[in-house]
């Protein structure tokens, strides 16, 4: 199935629940077609939190945020490797380790980074991911020499979006980070958050960006604003809205797996069994970075109860 031009991609937008329901019909045949019944689960852990350089609107880790996240320095290997051992015993496919900060560039830091990765490798039956910032490619090369299979670099939001959300650092360098991710041989996972005061229009310029850059997962996340961030006060996105954004994605990527992460419980509510008509087939489980998330049996039944497989 060819991409959505813009205008198409713009029209589901516009539909009410009468007109989403043969969209919906459309994407979940899509999604059956490449993935089938199956779905999977990632994990993430908060593996270093707080005090960081940058200034994203969104983010209640930003430099100069007034909520109450977290703070502390890189978890010890012992923590991590427990963290991932929790993941796949509730049946998460993917683990991640998510620092705070631009980057991380201590050469400590990225030392006791590379052996926890080495150890979960060795000792967890599951795929470790890594979501460390803005780094050199050099770093990048160590970690999938160390065993990590995939990075994951959020786009956040659209080229022309951008600037709005961010000042210390540019979408140019959010490319660029990904495209050294792909050329060190990791698979990468990229995607962005909805609901910022981003247009349609613009919701299309990310979703063509992540084609045009040929990523290997889409992570959506739904804005959920957080006292203290530069966007508190933002309504949230309708469940419609967030129904429409999956489907809007899936119909123009629709071989790559969609992955619904951050907001899916305060924006989508009760119709959160929706996401897999609208065409998602991976599921972020258990806590986000600073907020609570669906508990993964919690997930898991949700599953058995649609007729879905967990892999």
């Amino acid at each position: 199935m060819p991409s959505l031009s813009q205008n198409e991609f713009a029209d589901i937008f516009h539909r009410d629940w009468a007109g989403m329901w043969p969209l919906l019909a459309e994407a979940q045949r899509l999604r059956e077609r490449h993935f089938g019944r199956q779905v999977s689960f990632c994990v993430i852990t908060n593996a270093k939190s707080g005090l960081c350089s940058e200034d994203c609107a969104f983010c209640s880790q930003a430099a100069g945020a007034g909520g109450e996240a977290p703070r502390y320095p890189l978890l010890a290997q012992d923590d991590m490797v427990e963290a991932a051992t929790r993941a796949a015993a509730a049946g998460a496919a993917r683990f991640s380790l998510v620092t705070s900060g631009r980057g991380i560039i201590s050469g400590k830091e990225q030392e006791a980074l590379l052996k926890t990765v080495a150890a979960i490798v060795n000792k967890v039956p599951i795929q470790v991911c890594a979501s460390l910032g803005i780094v050199e490619p050099g770093f990048l090369k160590e970690l999938k020499a160390a065993g990590a299979s995939r990075y994951h670099h959020n786009l956040e939001a659209a080229a022309s979006f951008f600037p709005q959300i961010c000042t210390t650092h540019t979408y140019a360098e959010r490319v660029a980070t990904i495209e050294a991710a792909r050329e060190a041989g990791l698979s990468v996972c990229a995607g962005g958050i909805l609901g910022l005061g981003e247009t349609v229009g613009q919701r299309w310029e990310l979703a063509q960006a992540l084609k045009e850059l040929a990523v290997d997962a889409i992570p959506l996340n739904f804005l959920h604003p957080l006292p203290g961030t530069g966007l508190y006060g933002r309504p949230l996105l309708t469940p419609l809205e967030a129904l429409q954004i999956i489907a809007a994605f899936r119909l123009h990527l629709p071989e790559r797996p969609i992955i619904i992460c951050g907001g899916r419980q305060v924006t989508l509510r009760s119709l959160m069994p929706l996401i897999f008509a609208a065409g998602a087939n991976c599921l972020m489980t258990g806590d986000y970075l600073t907020t609570k998330g669906r508990l993964p049996e919690e997930d898991r039944q949700m599953l058995a109860d649609l007729d879905l497989e967990l892999v």
